[in-house]
């Protein structure tokens, strides 16, 4: 199944892009000074970045499958990947203590003020369900870019992310796979689970979460980072996932949308010192020299969430749809 949204242009990156895609592979594509004048973190940059990516998922909607790997589109890609990784580089402080970075992701403020923490509290039915609507686009391929890893990693890192990645995917049973548990959750809370639906709607700062996770999946000497973007995941998911489970619940979301959230507070309770003690482990183990890179994924990973968040809470706060398209 291809994505079946074909995204409204948000720039003279992405109106060029799509041009070129609609043709056969080959057609003119934009040229580096095109990419250059983008916001790294903005909506041109990071659409066409996602278009870039969605190939080497399942896909867009009628564009040729052997766009993935033309050279100009390959491209293209590098200098949108050079202009957001500099981005994080230069707002990301250097560091390489992996134990502090680690330790920093299981200890839970007295006063937490997130997104999950607003939404058990004083959310509303409508925010519910577009924080669901903004989530589907990395919920609806859970774990896919984190299977980059299992070829590059070796010994107890590749054994340990295997097994995370297995319950993933269900432990061999279809209707446990956990993106099709989020489907489930998107039903409960009547909105569209057809994958990559709600991309046109999803802005600068949710795209950005999910071109971070192929960027650094996409690229072998990415490898550290990805390593440290998987052990946020993993290592944070229990206490922001039973939050949601009490804003559900609060709020009537339907037994299929609690489930998916309960599935994560007891899977991802185990997997997070799995995660920390022989995939993080084993990788440092094998590799030292790139602890440097797990504390940049986990910083970046970091940064990302925090502006997300800040865009969903100040646009809530405001009274106003944090989508680009708000919902029905």
């Amino acid at each position: 199944m291809t994505v079946a949204v074909r995204p409204a242009p948000r720039g003279e990156l992405t109106a060029a892009l799509a041009e070129a895609l609609a043709r056969d592979p080959g057609a003119r594509l934009p040229d580096d000074a095109v990419a250059g004048r983008a916001d790294p973190y903005g909506d041109d940059l990071q659409l066409a970045l996602y278009l870039c990516y969605e190939l080497h998922y399942r896909g867009l909607d009628g564009v040729d499958d052997t766009w993935e790997w033309d050279p100009g589109l390959l491209r293209l890609r590098h200098a949108l990947e050079r202009a957001f990784r500099s981005a994080l580089r230069a707002d990301v402080p250097p560091g390489d203590d992996v134990d502090s970075a680690l330790g920093d992701l299981v200890t839970e403020p007295l006063d937490g003020h997130g997104v999950t923490h607003f939404l058990r509290d004083e959310g509303q039915l409508w925010q519910l369900r577009e924080y669901a609507a903004h989530r589907s686009l990395y919920q609806l391929k859970e774990a896919d870019p984190h299977a980059w890893m299992i070829p590059r990693l070796t010994g107890a890192a590749k054994a340990a992310l295997a097994t995370v990645e297995y319950e993933e995917f269900g432990a061999g049973r279809a209707e446990r796979v956990h993106a099709t548990l989020f489907a489930a959750l998107m039903r409960d809370l009547y909105l569209d689970d057809t994958y990559g639906h709600y991309l046109d709607a999803a802005p600068a700062p949710t795209l950005a979460t999910v071109n971070l996770m192929s960027l650094l999946g996409l690229h072998r000497a990415a490898r550290g980072a990805l390593v440290g973007h998987f052990a946020v995941v993993e290592s944070t998911s229990p206490p922001a996932s039973r939050r949601m489970i009490e804003a559900l619940e609060r709020l009537g979301g339907g037994a299929a949308a609690v489930h998916f959230y309960a599935e994560h507070v007891e899977a991802d309770a185990v997997h997070e010192q799995l995660v920390r003690h022989e995939v993080v482990g084993g990788l440092l183990r094998e590799e030292p020299r790139l602890a440097a890179d797990v504390v940049f994924g986990i910083a970046a990973t970091l940064l990302l969430e925090e502006r997300l968040g800040d865009h969903l809470l100040g646009a809530w706060r405001a009274g106003r749809s944090s989508l680009r398209v708000p919902l029905r």
